[in-house]
């Protein structure tokens, strides 16, 4: 009850200061809620980062992997086993790999730390530890750059080994 009476209130408040303004209609409250939006929610200006109606950042640095997924094939259980993807910056700045995160703690990613110039190489390095898994594996390594899209992914896959042999599917 408390609540009902202080909204009612509020609501004959909003209406008497409003009863000398002319009425601006739907869009102009429209308009004015977003302004407040915008001056309560400032945006920060990142030249990387693509909006709807913004055309894309033609010089910013860009990932192309020799390739994406790696497959290990068998894997000995309890084993550790590592691949490096290579990649090589096609854009037309300094590509600067901020993190990598894995799908899985058994799964972990090392990068190049400096920044990769226009033209040049930088490499990706997944280590697997197959300690208490088992049958096929599939882990995922997200790749965060200075990029367009910002994150990049990348796969390893395998079968790990049972003591008797190969869990192939049938």
């Amino acid at each position: 009850m408390k609540i009902q009476t202080l909204l009612a209130a509020t609501l004959l408040l909003v209406a008497a200061c409003n009863r000398d303004k002319q009425e601006v209609g739907t869009e102009g409250m429209n308009a004015a809620a977003n302004q407040a939006d915008a001056a309560a929610n400032p945006t920060i200006d990142n030249p990387n980062v693509v909006s709807e109606d913004e055309a894309p950042n033609p010089d910013a640095p860009v990932m192309t992997f020799a390739e994406t997924e790696f497959d290990f094939g068998d894997i000995q259980p309890d084993s550790k086993v590592r691949h490096t993807f290579t990649f090589t910056n096609t854009g037309k700045t300094p590509l600067l790999i901020e993190d990598a995160t894995a799908s899985c703690g058994c799964t972990t990613p090392s990068w190049t730390k400096e920044p990769v110039a226009p033209g040049a190489k930088g490499t990706i390095e997944v280590q697997f530890d197959s300690h208490g898994k088992q049958g096929l594996q599939s882990k995922q390594v997200n790749v965060r750059a200075n990029t367009q899209p910002s994150i990049t992914t990348v796969t390893i896959k395998g079968s790990i080994l049972s003591n008797e042999g190969p869990q192939r599917p049938s």
